[in-house]
């Protein structure tokens, strides 16, 4: 905590980049350790998933005009063999332009070509065996061949970057992959080129196992690309083009254009069945819309001319005419985007523990390849001399072998159980094992309205203990409504009543005035003109109503004080009343026969429909529950009461410096969240292990909260709290499944089985298993959307 002295701290600046070439959690880490090298970087958080870096900038460095801070950071990655480029550029920023970045026709590409050299290697296997009348495909040079071509055009890639990435001190996966490949091509290459050192040829195993390789990673692509789904619908919901209305009156004609070249003051059409473009005003006309997807809200809204419509709403009835509120990359819905793709990239404490463990795994493997190779070679054939296959007769040394039928030499058969321990681990699974979950976690929430600020808010969430409520805005409505009247003069009726204390309050801007006006619009009441309307400040209103007479309307004691006698009926009703908390306001004429009162009208602030709801689910969810309210006692207890509380859940009449003592007591007992929507909550929510922010709340409290809630749909809270739980729970499996992988088929391949049950991993075999490893972590993620 800083002083008071102190300066506010100021935000971080922040640029998202996109980074190709990430394969592992260690390529994770040494992006994320070259970005918090370079000057100015204040943060760095890299999503192997999404393949993105989100870099918080110091603020206090100097900028300008002239220099992208980006620059030196793509140039940083280059130079570790990371192609990079800013996510935020306004020409990349539509829904088709993002999957044009997606390098789909260059892996196809690539996948392509290793697979047809596959099948030429398949080919030679064959003819060899005497399978195919094409003896030229079993000469040992046509397999040398395909080998250098696969390696020369396919597997360059991995070879560049994983050479640079060692170089630059951080091997990843692409090394791994590279090392066996590079260790099994040289080896047969000095086979075929000095037959006299007695080793076998295997250039069929570098082309199988890129092969396996790039089939894996296609596959485990397009299983990435499918866990963000849910934000390629949340873009769709912002169209390409917009009609902009040009000239004026019925001069005014519609054209065409891009969403992106609209500016604040346009004017808009918007026809029924379109989406609203940009975040826009009604000038004219009126219509219902769905903002289902933005907010959850599953009724349509009335909208009319003045109203403010958010971008991706859509236009259910009647045309409208817009006027441009903000442009397009400032939209709700780019901010919603850009929420859940900043949560995509921030990290928890989980992950990044795993990060780190992956960051050193390649290492550990190389050194453990190295290990299998000295063993085997130096002293394992010597123990276990029944482990080296008799060379077949027919295969001279110097022929064409497998890796995967048996090995000659100690040599051999080391450099085989090596290659597989490179290929087989699988620091991929370790590094998506957490990203996955949390990408289709949060992509999951921001299509239902719930909008995580980071990975390590979901695993907040899914670690609460309790919840504390504010009331006014959050478990309440916010804004006072008319909730009981009792009639004193038995010549009206209710309406009458509404219709003449509507009257008086047309022309105030007293709070309670809203209740009575929004009423007596809901009964359709026409109101009365009035003359010489007189406001007592603190006490109520007096005035001559049309037709009449002279009335007051205000508080009870005021009347009471004024000559107006309260019958017995309606001076129990007011106690019973204001026991709940309600404010009560009297109305009463003065005529000739003196003054009367006609009766008294109840305004409350009333509980939001599905507070009662939401708080059984908590409650069901294991959950302690707590109010701490500024409010007054008696509306706080009546609160309570509704909602089935004890009375040691509530607190009221708090100040916000309060409200932190209350809620660092309850953490005592475990991490607890605040939920709230008002100025006063705003250190309370930043203060809390989790704060969670309604939409119809301030915009401090939503910019403060770590969780927001679009819309005013209060069990959206435990729907996003399952959600959390479910995410980590996906979480966790993925990392028992990634570890457990590991520890399981390491052993495996570096050959535990090999000398008692004769079990052998050729490293065709690893690649298609390290393949299958990271696949099985995307798909199980994927699953998480499917769960209820």
């Amino acid at each position: 905590m800083s002083s008071g002295s102190d300066p506010a701290p100021q935000p971080v600046a922040a640029l998202l980049l996109e980074v190709e070439g990430m394969k592992c959690g260690g390529c994770v880490r040494a992006v994320e350790q070259r970005l918090l090298a370079q000057p100015g970087v204040h943060q760095a958080s890299v999503s192997l998933l999404n393949r993105t870096a989100w870099v918080g900038l110091d603020p206090a460095l100097p900028a300008t005009a002239e220099a992208d801070p980006a620059d030196g950071l793509i140039q940083a990655l280059a130079a570790m063999g990371y192609a990079a480029h800013r996510r935020d550029d306004q020409s990349a920023n539509t829904p088709a332009d993002r999957l044009k970045r997606h390098s789909w026709w260059q892996q196809w590409r690539q996948l392509m070509v290793a697979l047809l050299l596959v099948l030429v290697s398949a080919a030679g296997h064959l003819a060899e065996m005497g399978q195919l009348p094409l003896p030229w495909l079993a000469e040992i040079r046509v397999h040398a061949l395909v080998a250098t071509l696969a390696l020369a055009l396919p597997g360059r890639p991995i070879l560049v970057r994983g050479l640079r990435s060692a170089l630059a001190g951080a091997p990843g996966m692409d090394t791994l992959v590279g090392l066996g490949m590079g260790s099994a091509y040289a080896a047969s290459l000095v086979a075929l080129i000095w037959p006299s050192v007695g080793w076998q040829c295997f250039f069929n195993e570098p082309v199988m196992l890129l092969g396996f390789v790039l089939l894996g990673r296609f596959l485990e692509e397009r299983a990435r690309f499918r866990t963000g789904r849910a934000l390629q619908e949340l873009a769709r919901l912002q169209p390409d083009e917009a009609l902009l209305l040009v000239g004026e009156g019925a001069e005014a004609v519609t054209r065409p254009v891009r969403v992106g070249a609209l500016r604040p003051g346009d004017r808009l059409r918007l026809l029924p069945g379109d989406r609203v473009p940009v975040d826009s005003r009604v000038l004219e006309g009126g219509s219902s819309l769905d903002v289902s997807s933005l907010t959850g809200e599953p009724l349509p809204i009335e909208v009319a001319a003045g109203a403010e419509l958010a971008a991706g709403s859509l236009n259910l009835q009647a045309p409208l005419v817009l006027q441009v509120l903000r442009p397009g990359s400032e939209s709700a819905v780019a901010r919603i985007i850009a929420l859940v793709e900043q949560a995509q990239s921030r990290k928890g404490p989980i992950q990044g523990l795993t990060d780190r463990v992956a960051g050193r795994f390649s290492v550990a493997v190389i050194l453990l390849a190295l290990a299998t190779l000295l063993f085997w070679w130096l002293w394992g054939a010597e123990l276990w001399p029944q482990v080296l296959a008799a060379a077949p007769s027919s295969h001279a040394h110097g022929g064409h072998q497998s890796l995967g039928t048996g090995a000659e030499t100690p040599f051999v058969l080391g450099l085989q159980l090596s290659i597989a321990v490179l290929v087989v681990a699988c620091p991929c699974a370790l590094g998506l094992a957490t990203p996955a979950a949390i990408t289709v976690g949060t992509g999951r929430a921001a299509k239902a309205g719930i909008l995580f600020r980071g990975g390590d808010v979901v695993e907040a969430a899914a670690g609460l203990k309790g919840v504390m409520f504010d009331k006014t805005g959050t478990l309440s409505v916010g804004r006072p409504s008319l909730t009981a009247i009792s009639v004193a003069d038995p010549t009206l009726g209710q309406n009458v009543l509404v219709q003449w204390a509507a009257s008086l309050e047309a022309d105030t801007r007293h709070p309670l005035a809203h209740a009575l006006l929004q009423r007596a619009q809901e009964l359709e009441l026409p109101l009365l003109p009035v003359h010489g309307c007189r406001t007592v400040a603190g006490a109520g209103l007096e005035g001559e109503l049309e037709g009449v007479g002279a009335c007051r309307l205000g508080r009870p004691r005021w009347l009471e004080s004024n000559g107006v006698v309260l019958p017995p009926l309606q001076h129990a009703w007011l106690q019973e009343q204001e026991s709940s908390g309600a404010t009560v306001v009297g109305l009463a004429i003065h005529d000739q026969a003196g003054a009367r009162l006609l009766g008294l009208l109840a305004i409350n602030d009333q509980l939001r429909p599905d507070a009662a709801v939401a708080l059984q689910q908590l409650q069901a969810m294991g959950l302690h529950l707590a109010v701490l309210s500024g409010d007054r006692e008696g509306p706080v207890q009546r609160l309570g009461r509704e909602l089935g509380l004890r009375p040691d859940q509530l607190a009221w009449e708090l100040l916000p410096q309060q409200k932190l003592e209350r809620l660092q007591q309850a953490r005592h007992a475990g991490a607890v969240a605040m939920v709230g929507d008002g100025i006063n909550d705003a250190p309370a929510l930043a203060a809390a292990d989790l704060g969670i922010a309604v939409g119809t709340g301030t915009q401090i409290a939503m910019d403060t909260a770590d969780l927001v809630v679009l819309g005013d749909q209060l069990t959206a809270i435990p729907q996003a709290l399952r959600l959390a739980r479910r995410t980590m729970a996906k979480v966790r499996q993925n990392l028992a499944w990634a570890f457990g992988y590991n520890l399981l088929v390491l052993p495996l391949a570096a050959g535990v089985l090999l000398p008692g049950f004769g079990v052998l991993l050729s490293p065709p075999l690893a690649a298609l298993l390290m393949a299958l490893s990271s696949i099985t972590v995307v798909v199980n993620a994927l699953l998480l959307g499917r769960d209820d």
